[in-house]
């Protein structure tokens, strides 16, 4: 059975210290520049009013080490995007490292020449403060004192130049839709395919093929 799916995403708190380093590589070529700080926390209510249990976050950074970091593969956007998914012409750095200490989770990023990287060291050499926010797919437990952040999938870790506007509009535009982890491991964002599968009816068999992709929807979530 496909398990139905929310895009969560994590603004750094404004007392979250990130370091800028700049590396020089040769005289003839530009510093390379790193961004290094808490990249994730566990067992605490954040600002968001969330709560990420330990484990949960062990086993994904586990996995997006193994997976993502080792094969060059970690990169993140100029802000979040509203996808499951990371578009490489907004890339704008790659996360190298990912060490944890307690239920912290400190990273070390590397900023690309991308225009969004350029972007990024243009901010911080005029001295805007940006961070890193996670962006992940998982299920959100409800309680009277906070949600608990379930069967989470870390897609990317953003950069985000201002960590300080209101959390209630990213989070309604990006949780109000779904996925759904189908059996490949594979994500399907649901009411964008259904919504795709309708836009062009076939002129024979049309009430047949609606049902199915109805059907098909409806199983879906």
């Amino acid at each position: 059975m496909a398990l139905k799916l929310s895009l969560v995403v994590e603004k750094p708190d404004v007392n979250d210290k990130f370091e800028y380093i700049e590396e020089e590589v040769d005289r003839n070529s530009p510093a390379n520049l790193y961004i290094k700080g808490p990249y994730m926390m566990a067992e605490d209510i954040n600002r968001n009013n969330r709560l990420y249990p330990l484990d949960e976050l062990e086993r994904e950074a586990t996995r997006y080490i193994e997976e993502m970091i080792k094969p060059g593969r970690a990169m993140g956007e100029l802000n979040h995007p509203t996808t499951a998914d990371v578009d490489l012409e907004r890339a704008c750095h790659i996360v190298t490292e990912l060490t944890q200490d307690g239920s912290v989770f400190y990273g070390k990023s590397k900023v690309l020449t991308t225009p969004c990287g350029q972007i990024v060291r243009s901010l911080i050499n005029d001295g805007v403060k940006v961070g890193m926010s996670t962006r992940a797919l998982g299920t959100l437990e409800e309680s009277d004192k906070h949600n608990t952040v379930r069967n989470m999938k870390l897609v990317a870790i953003d950069c985000v130049a201002d960590p300080s506007y209101p959390k209630a509009f990213v989070n309604g535009i990006l949780e109000s839709k779904q996925w759904v982890m189908v059996d490949n491991d594979r994500y399907e964002e649901v009411y964008e395919n259904f919504e795709k599968s309708l836009i062009n009816l076939p002129k024979k068999g049309r009430d047949n093929y609606l049902r199915d992709r109805i059907l098909s929807f409806i199983r879906s979530i």
